[in-house]
């Protein structure tokens, strides 16, 4: 194995991720650098120290950017025939996304796929993927996705890109940097053993900037134009000059060999000499053909060549070469690359290429290949030459490139655009508010469409004003969408959803919660109406300023459900999200833990950041103040009301109610729909045990107000128990008790138990104390709000009457995502079926269960089934 100069650190890392890989603790790093720094001679060294690997590769390719996992296609091609081995989701998912089936692919049930089929064999296995930067974007998202799942395997997988790639930005990474001089002095002395001019040899070293694939390519120049002159290119164009230069002394025919060579990005030598024959141009061959190497497959030297080739030809010699290629390509099983050989070889507009371009787009887009769709449509709004036709595809397009993230070309696409079409600002605020950066707020593009709709198509105004309501409750602004949806056009006849939300979000503002609560109970109720499919954050946070839990749950369930059959990885995390927090309400911290588990899992899956508010409210009700404070203060500042509202939950369970006092003063000022009128009871508590009676009595007249307007069981319970701390009367301590024991919210219960018992503490009466006391703490203990338990516990004591101490619970050692798979172990899920639910590779999920084992003092899946509920 040759040394290579200059990379004794680069190796170093490389080989030690392939000793870890050996000893199932797997890894990825991703090379970063230049064009000719050295990246893929690394991937080859790595290659050749790899004894007792199973060796799989893949490279991206610029003509295969706009195909759904090629590339995946080309990494898994060698192990297809285990197919069968997988569970069935995962097959299938992989058949689909492969084209050996029809439907729409789950895209990271596809990466779960892909790992589960890499896994096949008893070696270890070393996945090589050069020219990251060019890989299409559905391989590259299931690729990420294993890269993240590989921890507990034995599997080293190393990415090269010239610079960042398109969702592996997350991977360690390591820079591969130009060579110091001595260095690559050292490099052009083993290249060229011969003597070699001084003057050339420092213009050489001086040119390629320590850039090796320069410093071989440059004496080759020096050879071919006598290196006259100084070119004064930096490393990789001078390098791509060297290519130029061994270019320009072929005849033509091996030139244009060549172009369609470069233009041919499957490698395919039956595409390449059928091409070449259409053009007459097969005999090229028989003199040697420089930097490509034919075989099984056609292979550059190095990707800078096959670029040099392809800039290098002239405009009608790639045209000509797309032309052969898409005539020889076979229509029938490869009608997308006929399609888009034919657009890159059109003169000009061609209204039959660009329908076949759309689709080619549709195609894309039933394989999940949003950002090939995306592509396809862009470059067939080129070939349109009728306005409205070519609107409508740009329109298309810039749909497409938003739904992918490329905002960037989204918004440079729409930029083209001029016309007073609503869709366009509709468009263009979707696109300010995926950057949100500088200038507008999202919301302003949404109310100009909506007042340019608002003669012309007064339903749909009035739909683009709820749009930005919840827009604007996600960004701010909500003053001024506000201020605009009052001049939204009259509501028509028959009332849609749309239409109902409008009004009962101005009347929440403009009237109050009595107003308001009529005309949105209906809407809201039960969480079922279709309207929150789209406005799911909106549809939410009017349940919880209702004091409607039952929506809340609605809302969450409807998500979630919606998330799953559509395979929707942004959806399906906030309907658990939602879920969780309502469970967490409940008090079934459990089942609240196993949804945070599962959307952390697809949140880490996918390179997103988790939604944290869940956890922050479990974490106030569960009432541990150190596990709590440490949450509290690493969350972004977005989060702070979630905080503020969490934090007095807590201090009111620890009784610190100074603490409690201030945190819900915080959460109630911000006036915010949702969490400010939950932290007015908070508020109400706190004030009361602080002695400010004042502060007290107005926060339970505005949350009175509230909960009586949503009519609710939970806010009426809870207005109630509000009410009795500050008139301290019993009879409403009672009706607070008999209100929320109808409910379904198991902690609120507990916690008017409580309240109820330290009232008849402070009376004397210490006998129905005791009751009240001994019902909240077994309670609140069983549901594992320890905080308030503790409290109980400590008012009993102050009754003469002593506590048994919480028995250790599971959640007290094992970590979220362990808690979620002992419960679905206990529940009787397989290895292969938790690893499917969190995107673990069955080896994974075992190493978590030996864990389990270990910090339970058990030894087998039965005994899981045996312990108490896992909360």
């Amino acid at each position: 194995m040759s040394y290579l100069v200059g990379r004794s650190e680069e190796t170093a890392r490389l080989l030690a991720l392939l000793h870890e890989a050996r000893e199932s603790r797997g890894g990825a790093v991703i090379l970063l650098g230049e064009a000719g720094i050295g990246k893929s001679a690394l991937l080859e060294h790595l290659a050749m120290a790899s004894s007792g690997f199973v060796i799989m590769r893949a490279t991206g390719a610029e003509f295969e950017m706009e195909l759904p996992y090629s590339a995946l296609h080309q990494l898994c091609a060698p192990v297809l025939e285990h197919l069968d081995a997988l569970p069935p989701p995962h097959r299938t998912a992989l058949r689909i996304a492969f084209g050996m089936e029809t439907g729409t692919p789950d895209a990271f049930l596809a990466g779960a796929a892909t790992l589960g089929l890499l896994l096949e064999h008893d070696r270890p296995l070393l996945c090589l993927i050069d020219d990251a930067q060019w890989l299409d974007h559905a391989s590259a998202r299931a690729l990420a996705f294993v890269a993240r799942r590989i921890g507990a395997e034995r599997v080293a997988m190393v990415f090269a890109a010239r610079d960042s790639a398109s969702g592996l930005d997350q991977l360690p990474q390591v820079h591969v940097e130009r060579l110091s001089e001595s260095e690559a002095r050292a490099v052009l002395v083993r290249e060229l053993p011969t003597s070699m001019d001084a003057r050339v040899r420092d213009r050489i070293l001086a040119e390629s900037r320590g850039n090796p694939l320069a410093l071989v390519e440059l004496p080759r120049s020096a050879g071919l134009a006598g290196m006259a002159g100084g070119f004064d290119l930096p490393a990789p164009r001078a390098a791509e000059r060297s290519f130029r230069a061994r270019l320009a002394v072929l005849p033509p025919k091996t030139r244009l060999l060549l172009t369609v060579a470069a233009a041919e990005p499957v490698g395919d030598p039956a595409l390449l000499w059928s091409a070449a024959k259409l053009l007459g141009i097969e005999d090229a061959a028989e003199e040697e053909v420089p930097m490509v190497e034919f075989g099984t497959r056609v292979r550059f030297i190095h990707p800078l060549a096959r670029s040099a080739v392809y800039q290098a030809a002239t405009a009608a010699e790639r045209r000509s070469a797309h032309g052969a290629l898409a005539q020889v390509s076979d229509a029938v099983a490869d009608p997308d690359r006929v399609a888009w050989h034919r657009a890159l070889a059109s003169v000009g507009p061609d209204e039959e290429v660009a329908v076949a371009l759309t689709r080619s787009a549709a195609r894309a887009r039933a394989r999940g290949g949003e950002a090939a769709a995306a592509a396809f449509l862009e470059r067939a709004a080129a070939l349109t030459l009728e306005p409205r036709r070519r609107s409508e595809r740009v329109l298309a397009a810039v749909e497409a490139k938003l739904s992918v993230g490329d905002f960037g070309v989204a918004a440079e696409l729409l930029s083209t655009l001029d016309s007073d079409d609503p869709r366009i600002d509709l468009l263009r605020g979707r696109i300010s508010f995926a950057r949100f950066r500088g200038g507008d707020q999202p919301t302003d593009h949404l109310l100009r469409a909506a007042a340019r709709l608002s003669d012309l198509e007064p339903a749909r105004a009035r739909e683009c004003y709820v749009d930005a309501l919840e827009m604007a409750m996600l960004t701010g602004g909500l003053d001024t969408v506000i201020a605009a949806a009052r001049t939204a056009p009259p509501n028509p006849e028959p009332h849609t959803s749309a239409d109902i939300i409008l009004d009962g979000v101005l009347a929440l503002v403009i009237e109050g919660h009595q107003a308001a609560a009529k005309l949105l109970r209906p809407v809201v109720a039960g969480g079922t109406d279709e309207a929150w499919t789209r406005w799911p954050t909106l549809g939410f946070l009017l349940a919880v300023e209702l004091w409607d839990i039952e929506a809340m749950a609605g809302i969450g369930t409807r998500v979630t459900a919606s998330g799953r059959e559509l395979g929707s990885f942004h959806m399906l995390p906030i309907g658990l999200a939602m879920l969780a927090t309502v469970t967490a309400h409940q008090g079934d911290f459990g089942a609240a833990t196993a949804m945070i588990s599962e959307e952390e899992a697809i949140a880490e899956a996918t390179g997103a950041a988790p939604l944290v508010y869940p956890r922050i409210h479990l974490a106030g009700l569960r009432g541990r103040r150190a596990e709590a404070e440490e949450l509290f203060a690493g969350v972004a500042p977005h989060m702070t009301l979630s905080v503020h509202y969490a934090t007095a939950v807590l201090n009111n369970g620890l009784a610190d109610y100074p603490a409690a006092l201030r945190a819900a003063e915080q959460a109630v000022a911000t006036g915010d729909l949702g969490l400010a009128g939950q932290a007015l009871p908070e508020l109400v508590e706190a004030a009361v045990r602080c002695h400010q009676p004042e502060t007290a009595r107005a926060a339970l007249a505005t949350s009175a107000e509230r909960a009586g307007a949503g009519g609710q069981p939970w806010g009426l319970g809870i207005a109630t128990y509000a009410r009795a701390l500050v008139d301290d009367d019993e009879d409403t301590y009672r009706q607070a008790v008999a209100l929320l024991e109808t409910s379904s919210l198991a902690i609120a219960a507990g916690r008017a138990h409580l309240v109820y018992g330290e009232w008849l503490r402070r009376q004397g009466r210490r006998r129905d104390a005791r009751a009240e006391l001994r019902l909240a703490h077994e309670r609140l203990s069983a549901l594992g709000a320890e905080a308030f338990a503790a409290r109980a516990a400590a008012e009993l004591r102050g009754t003469g009457e002593q506590t048994r101490g919480r028995s250790a619970d599971v959640s007290d050692t094992l970590t979220v995502q362990e808690v979620h798979i002992a419960r679905l172990v206990a529940e009787g899920a397989t290895s292969k079926e938790v690893a499917a639910k969190l995107f673990l590779s069955p080896r994974t999920v075992d190493a978590h269960l030996r864990n389990i084992f270990r910090k339970l003092d058990i030894t087998s899946r039965r005994q899981l089934r045996d312990l108490p509920a896992l909360r």
